[in-house]
């Protein structure tokens, strides 16, 4: 580390951490998580579920496979930045089409290098995600005061309505599939069943999941009404990923979902979406100690007693003590038992906490998609 860091992170409760700072200069204020992936580093800083967060990875390789367009999950990088232990290396990887480091600052991220991602992380799974500000100044002058003020000042994410901010201006058409070799990213064609993607901060790869599947994905922001949804005619609907308080994002997205769950259409949720799905459903959510975040979750399917390997961001969960009946409980955490995933007890509406999008982390969740494609091609077959 040189004789004088160039950045600085300052937890709410005092504690400063100093480093080498890299990407764009400045302050960043956020809740700061940590991520146990081992790959995907680019997948996650794009992640629209990251808004008002960094991220603190505890894997330490990062910038190795540099950066590429194909793998971002939206336009540019949500997460505020990143806390890593060894700074970004230079690429190395027959994809990469930029250094990481070049993406950060062109993109506007404040990062942190040389902590000890291990304290950082037990500090945080045993006081919870704190509140905190990052700084980035080449000359190394720091208002130490200031930046430990701004972390207490911060409001964190309980009661706070994200999706706005990431949601889709307008509605489009998605037709992108999944990337596979040698092609890699192709068009789906032909007449499919139609579903709506309501965007709650939905990533690309879950709507190429969808298209992969087999639908005809049309995508509305996250203010869209139950009349809306309906007027396009789908045979489906799925509620995305996204930021934020589910409680507070309820407050519109609600009762949409209840007026497309009485009009008896198949549903699926991922992540926020799944939270959502819970309120509608009447259940309720709340905050956790420090999340799920990483690509090596374990998450068993308590119906069949199978365990998946799944990808997880989130800061809050459903209250399975509160499903309500007819409400069935269909995967549980095996690092804390809460609640991943629920169904109708007699209808196709169904939503999994995890990510089984893959993007990144492992595919074995990916079978969630063809589930609900056959659930909406029965449907469209009934309706014709």
């Amino acid at each position: 580390m040189p004789k004088t860091p160039t950045a600085c992170l300052a937890l709410a409760d005092g504690t400063i951490f100093y480093g080498r700072g890299f990407g764009a200069t400045g302050t960043r204020v956020a809740e700061l998580c940590f991520n146990t992936a081992m790959t995907g580093y680019q997948e996650i800083m794009t992640d629209p579920s990251y808004a008002g967060q960094i991220v603190t990875f505890t894997f330490p390789h990062i910038g190795n496979t540099g950066v590429t367009p194909e793998d971002d999950e939206t336009a540019d990088p949500v997460a505020e930045g990143m806390v890593v232990k060894w700074d970004p290396t230079d690429p190395s990887n027959w994809r990469a089409t930029g250094h990481l480091v070049d993406w950060l600052e062109k993109t506007g991220r404040v990062c942190i290098g040389g902590l000890d991602t291990r304290r950082l992380t037990r500090a945080i799974r045993q006081q919870g995600a704190p509140h905190v500000a990052l700084a980035h100044d080449p000359e190394g002058k720091f208002d130490l005061e200031a930046l430990v003020a701004a972390a207490r000042g911060f409001a964190g994410l309980e009661g706070l309505d994200l999706a706005k901010d990431v949601t889709c201006a307008q509605s489009y058409r998605w037709d992108e599939m999944r990337w596979a070799w040698p092609e890699g990213y192709t068009r789906r064609e032909g007449p499919a069943p139609k579903v709506v993607a309501i965007d709650y901060g939905a990533k690309r790869n879950i709507l190429r999941c969808l298209a992969s599947a087999g639908c005809d994905v049309t995508v509305m922001p996250a203010a869209t009404t139950a009349e809306e949804v309906l007027a396009q005619s789908p045979d489906g609907v799925f509620l995305s990923n996204g930021p934020g308080d589910p409680a507070a994002t309820g407050e519109y997205a609600v009762p949409a979902i209840k007026g497309v769950l009485d009009a008896g259409l198949p549903v699926f949720g991922i992540c926020l979406g799944h939270q959502m799905l819970a309120l509608a459903l009447g259940a309720k959510t709340v905050k956790m100690n420090h999340g799920h975040h990483g690509a090596n979750h374990p998450v068993k399917d308590v119906e069949s007693g199978k365990v998946e390997i799944t990808s997880m961001n989130h800061g809050f969960t459903v209250d399975s003590q509160t499903l309500p009946e007819g409400v069935i409980q269909t995967h549980v955490s095996l690092f804390d038992g809460s609640n991943c995933g629920l169904r109708m007890a007699d209808r196709p509406v169904f939503s999994v906490q995890h990510h089984p999008e893959a993007s990144p982390g492992p595919q074995d969740s990916f079978y969630l998609f063809e589930r609900f494609a056959a659930a909406v091609r029965e449907h469209a077959s009934v309706k014709a």
